[in-house]
């Protein structure tokens, strides 16, 4: 056998990135290592899009602001960096600057978390709604013999429940439908996380269609349940007011994306909404037969993971962001909106 390498820890991370601010966060900021950091915590290596670094908080300034793109409505994600052990005035500047930017998870990144700080964050998770979270994340750095080094991130505090897999919750009071609606995605998330898929399944939630992010804020692939035959439907939704000109951006290779697919796209400009969408149906369907959920979440999973493969990079690429003044939460969209 040939002789192996030995990890080594490198016990100074001061002698990469001498300074926090100067060198350690624009390191952060890049597109790979932002990545590294969304895939340790479970966003996914597509999960967090950067919007700012040193993001203005009245007369301060948050190291690095980004966007969860999981969520169709761009949820904001702070992330605070410090060197050495956790003090009270970071913990302070943390509560202050995600109060500030309204973020709905907060990441602090530290060498050392101490123990009361630690207490701290899990009573923050225990306490919180669940659409807020709070992370602790410690910083390492390896190599093998004279190798390049190598950070690692180590999650120390996350929330008990965290994970872009489900946990079905049943709501006090619904209804048949509604009822209907949980038990059929909690089947498909299932399903979901035992396939070879890109797909991270969220909570279910008793409605027609459960979302998936695809790399990019007010984008969002979605199962749903529609129309008066009630079949099962995947597709490709855009929010906001830049929201036709991006279908209409995508339209225009409508004939590549389609071969690369396998598969054939209705694509809808919504003229009276503030939302577009390209979708299949299946229509040989009935989603009443329980015996069938398993082929159609197949099927589900099947048509969303080829839209996210042919997609995704066409997504990001796309221009014209649209302004923070035009951003649309997937709540500000009415249902009828988002469905019909």
């Amino acid at each position: 056998m040939s002789d192996l390498g030995r990890l080594e820890r490198i016990p100074n991370i001061r002698g990469i990135w001498p300074d926090e601010a100067r060198d350690f966060t624009p390191w952060l900021a890049g597109e790979a290592n932002i990545s590294l950091l969304a895939d340790t915590l479970g966003f996914g290596a597509d999960g967090l899009e950067l919007e700012a670094v040193e993001a203005n908080v009245g007369p301060f300034r948050a190291d690095i602001l980004c966007r969860d793109a999981n969520s169709a409505e761009g949820d904001r994600v702070l992330i605070e960096n410090m060197y050495g052990r956790t003090d009270h005035d970071h913990i302070g500047k943390l509560m202050t600057y995600a109060a500030g930017l309204k973020a709905q998870s907060v990441i602090l990144i530290c060498e050392h978390l101490r123990p009361e700080h630690r207490a701290a964050l899990d009573w923050l998770n225990e306490i919180s709604a669940d659409d807020h979270q709070f992370f602790a994340v410690t910083l390492e750095l390896w190599r093998i013999g004279d190798s390049l080094p190598a950070p690692k991130f180590n999650v120390v505090v996350a929330p008990n429940n965290w994970t872009r897999a489900v946990r079905a919750s049943k709501p006090a009071e619904i209804g048949e439908t509604q009822e209907f609606y949980l038990a059929y995605w909690a089947a498909l998330a299932e399903a979901i996380d035992k396939a070879d898929t890109p797909l991270k399944a969220r909570k279910p939630l008793p409605q027609s269609w459960t979302g998936y992010g695809v790399g990019r804020s007010n984008f969002e692939l979605n199962a749903s349940i529609y129309g008066s035959g009630r079949w099962p439907r995947a597709e490709l939704t855009m929010y906001g007011d830049s929201a036709k000109f991006w279908l209409a951006e995508l339209e225009q290779d409508r004939g590549a994306i389609e071969a690369e697919l396998g598969f054939t796209l209705d694509w809808e400009s919504l003229p009276s909404r503030t939302a577009t969408r390209a979708f299949i149906s299946n229509f040989h369907s009935d989603v009443d037969d329980q015996t069938q959920w398993p082929t159609q979440h197949q099927w589900l999973i099947a048509h969303l993971s080829a839209m996210h493969r042919v997609f995704h990079d066409r997504i990001r690429r796309l221009p014209g962001a649209p302004p923070e003044a035009t951003l649309r939460t997937s709540q500000e969209v009415s249902r009828d909106d988002r469905r019909s």
